[in-house]
């Protein structure tokens, strides 16, 4: 007769909750972050959290990756505005002198 192995170990596929996966693309995607090591402190692959964001749909309706101001019409004080955005049948996004250098990045990456 054969041997037989059995593993008793956790279960290798894992289920993320909802709350988890936003939680990990959060932390991933603040700038500053590396997704590699946001992966390796979760215990998962980098590939996997891209693949996460990629197929980010209505069930997360409140996460962003980068918040922005738009509206239709040109505001009043366009003036204080450092990069303004012309959206074809979008509108207009606004970042004002004042944003962080992060934030920044993050809306323009957001815009590709």
């Amino acid at each position: 007769m054969g041997q037989i192995t059995v593993f008793s170990g956790p279960e290798r596929r894992r289920r993320w909750s909802k709350e988890d996966r936003v939680r990990i693309l959060s932390e991933a995607f603040s700038p500053g972050a590396c997704v590699r090591d946001v992966a390796r402190r979760n215990d998962l692959s980098p590939s996997l959290i891209y693949n996460w964001r990629r197929n980010l749909t209505c069930d997360v309706p409140d996460f962003a990756f980068a918040q922005a101001v738009m509206g239709e019409e040109p505001q009043s004080d366009a003036r204080g505005a450092a990069i303004i955005v012309d959206l074809e049948r979008v509108g207009r996004v606004s970042i004002g002198r004042s944003a962080s250098q992060a934030l920044v990045t993050a809306a323009l990456k957001a815009l590709r």
